[in-house]
């Protein structure tokens, strides 16, 4: 389908739109909160983290509890929340909102970072940063006085890493903290 015949819900934004994030999925049982930079234009669209079908997200998750299988499916996005909550796991981005053409991170623009300080997670470990862009914000993250992680992005930008060598990674983080 090409783009000027696409239904306005699935059209790029014009350039100067300023996009808004998704809301966290966190619970006070949350151990390690992983962020993202700015949910993608699939992920706005269904309003689902990592909904793009070629990110790893999702698959390096299974792959770290692999005799938990992962709810897939349509209508299985609050299952999977669910499930990534119950492995002490949270998910954000750093950014709240944006301007973006596509969903490439080096196309964000004008960003305002979300309050993570703000969040109330009294069990909080860790923060793993997904990708380069989101590690930028470290400076910020590093003062919840917890450790901070750059995990290998799962986004199918991020060719150059092969799935086992990022699921290596982010094996070892969670390692780190208990999880798996």
């Amino acid at each position: 389908m090409s783009l000027a015949a696409a239904p306005a819900s699935i059209r790029e934004p014009a350039a100067g739109v300023t996009l808004r994030g998704l809301a966290p999925i966190v619970s006070p049982a949350s151990v390690v909160l992983i962020l993202g930079s700015f949910p993608g234009g699939r992920s706005l669209e269904l309003q689902q983290y990592y909904a793009h079908p070629q990110n790893q997200f999702w698959k390096i998750l299974q792959a770290l509890w692999p005799h938990d299988p992962l709810p897939m499916g349509v209508d299985s996005y609050q299952k999977r929340s669910d499930w990534l909550l119950a492995h002490g796991l949270g998910v954000w981005d750093v950014y709240a909102a944006c301007e973006r053409e596509g969903s490439l991170d080096s196309a964000i623009r004008a960003a305002v970072p979300n309050d993570i300080a703000a969040l109330h997670l009294p069990k909080l470990a860790a923060v793993a940063h997904n990708g380069g862009e989101s590690f930028k914000h470290a400076r910020h993250t590093r003062t919840l006085g917890v450790p901070v992680y750059q995990l290998p992005s799962t986004s199918p930008a991020n060719a150059s890493w092969s799935f086992e060598r990022k699921l290596a990674v982010w094996r070892e983080v969670f390692s780190v903290h208990g999880l798996v």
